[in-house]
């Protein structure tokens, strides 16, 4: 979520500064490589946003659009597909033969030749797209769903049976002047999405996370009014999500009503609720602080390591048997950043090492970070790369690992392909994935 945070912050907390420790230009650890980096080619020249994975294809979001790429060489991904369909974030998931993507600011309708419109305006539309992509070389746009406030993020969760898809929309910063995003908006959209039948999604429920209001807010941290992103684990029939000002854990076996079990806040150091990656026996939850929207350069060494960093939290048993979220570590990346660089924990997934809690993660400008939080209470960094200062307008959105390699979307420059070295990942590489969402985790079968 680039520089759309709402939040008014207050400064930097710690008083000391530091000399930036990257030398200017690509650098990584030792046990990192940069294989290559497929440049922003044709109509879309946007801001480049999230990806999922299917099969031999990553399908990368674009605030333009998206782009398919064949991954059938993974050292040197190929872009074989690009879809012109503007609507900013364009987050995007695929599920079978259905591909999901999120519009996040108003438009004049909801076509792929719609123009800007102000959200003051009843007739703005804004929400979520609904593809064919049976034909993954030809996507076929086949429906829209309107949901109030849009799509900032959605989430997907098959329904037991498997007939149907449920994608949970977030969306949040409502205004009394915005007809189609009234406050106090403290719920989420859920769309059902019949998998053989699309063309029949329809909204099915908008259930209201927080009764209470949620977190009022302080200066330099939102209030919460709604979730930015939300991820669920259907094997567990759990779901997280990131609030702006609240983490919450859910239980979703109610599909179409999910209950939240489970809430915690941090009014000392987080300042926006952004993300959450369970690891793969769902006993963990990592939340990110996505301080300033973005665009802030919190990894100076100004900034304390518990701004703008990852809260890695345990899921407890009570003694009612009730499971509960309790804080453990923070985790923000060790080097320090020039105060021209943007940087912030941003989005990630886990790497399938059995008996290791792995994560690969974007950080904008601050690059691509690989950390180990078996021990919740001491995460440590075991690889990196930085593409340094200067040669990204804003750096890497989302880093995934799939298949052995890892994949960014960077919001300027393209798409990259990592190796990380066998001693990190070598178990991992025999882990074959089929598909990745990141919101819509699947457990591993090693």
């Amino acid at each position: 979520m680039f520089a759309a945070a709402a939040v008014a912050f207050a400064g930097p907390v710690a008083a000391s500064a530091a000399d930036p420790d990257v030398p200017p230009g690509e650098v990584a650890s030792s046990n990192m490589t940069h294989l290559s980096n497929q440049p922003k080619d044709g109509a879309l020249q946007g801001t480049g946003s999230d990806i999922a994975f299917q099969g031999k294809y990553a399908f990368a979001g674009n605030y333009d659009g998206f782009t398919v790429y064949d991954l059938s060489d993974p050292e040197n991904p190929e872009q074989v597909v690009q879809v012109y369909c503007p609507g900013s974030q364009n987050d995007v998931s695929v599920y079978k033969d259905i591909l999901v993507l999120s519009t996040d600011s108003s438009r004049s309708d909801d076509s792929c030749a719609s123009t800007s419109l102000p959200a003051t305006e009843k007739a703005a539309w804004e929400g979520i797209k609904i593809w064919d992509i049976s034909n993954p070389l030809a996507p076929e746009y086949v429906k829209s769903i309107e949901t109030e406030c849009g799509s900032h993020t959605h989430s997907l969760a098959p329904a037991k049976d498997g007939r149907n898809l449920y994608a949970y929309v977030s969306s949040y910063s409502p205004n009394a002047t915005y007809p189609d995003c009234q406050p106090p908006h403290d719920f989420v959209s859920i769309v059902k999405i019949p998998v053989k039948h699309p063309t029949s999604a329809e909204l099915v429920a908008t259930p209201n996370l927080f009764p209470d209001g949620g977190y009022e807010g302080r200066p330099g941290a939102s209030a919460t009014s709604g979730c930015h992103d939300i991820t669920t684990y259907a094997k567990y029939d759990l779901a997280a999500g990131a609030c702006m000002g609240d983490g919450i854990l859910m239980d979703i076996s109610n599909r179409e009503r999910p209950k939240v079990i489970s809430q915690v806040r941090d009014t000392e150091n987080f300042a926006f609720w952004h993300s959450a990656t369970f690891n793969n026996d769902a006993t963990k939850v990592v939340f990110t602080d996505e301080l300033g929207g973005g665009g802030l350069a919190t990894c100076t060494g100004e900034y304390a390591p518990e701004l703008g960093a990852n809260g890695i939290y345990d899921i407890k048993r009570s003694w009612s048997g009730k499971k509960k979220l309790e804080f453990a570590a923070y985790y923000k990346i060790p080097r320090i950043n020039t105060a021209n660089e943007n940087c912030v924990a941003h989005n990630g997934s886990l790497i399938p090492v059995k008996g290791k809690d792995l994560m690969v993660q974007s950080w904008y400008q601050g690059g691509v970070s690989v950390y180990d939080f078996t021990d919740s209470d001491n995460p440590r960094e075991v690889a990196w790369f930085d593409r340094g200062e200067g040669l990204s307008g804003g750096g890497t959105w989302s880093t995934y690992y799939y298949n052995g390699y890892a994949y960014s979307n960077d919001l300027s420059i393209g798409f990259d392909t990592f190796e990380i070295d066998d001693s990190i990942d070598g178990r991992a590489e025999r882990v074959q994935q089929y598909d990745l969402n990141p919101q819509m985790q699947t457990p591993f079968r090693y």
